[in-house]
């Protein structure tokens, strides 16, 4: 029963991502797939912050202490970096969706594709 728990993180992640994949993958509106990439970046910063957990670990900025564990930085560093940029790119997917909208009057990616110029 402790190796679940321990593992709860990780089996979040694999559903999330799974739940992220199905949405990208089964869905033909343009702003469902952006959500379904969106929970997968999600998936992806739980994974990273995971790696980085210890128990009982403490902030990296006490360097004296001794004898005890600290906490990796740098899955927290990459994660921040990870947001970051996930917001960025989301917000550059639904302005190409307003545009695409706003030229075709749809939001189905199969009749996206035609659009030209």
């Amino acid at each position: 029963m402790s190796t679940i728990v321990t593992n709860a993180p990780f089996i979040g992640v694999a559903a999330l991502a799974c739940v992220g994949l199905y949405i990208m993958l089964a869905q033909r509106n343009l702003i469902k797939i952006v959500m379904g990439i969106t929970i997968f970046e999600s998936a992806v910063n739980l994974f990273l912050v995971s790696l980085g957990y210890r128990n009982e670990g403490i902030a990296p900025i006490f360097t004296n202490a001794t004898g005890t564990h600290m906490v990796l930085p740098v899955p927290q560093a990459l994660t921040l970096t990870s947001i970051v940029i996930g917001v960025a790119t989301t917000a550059l997917m639904l302005t190409f969706i307003v545009l695409i909208y706003r030229h075709t009057g749809e939001t189905d990616a199969k009749k996206s594709r035609r659009v030209k110029g």
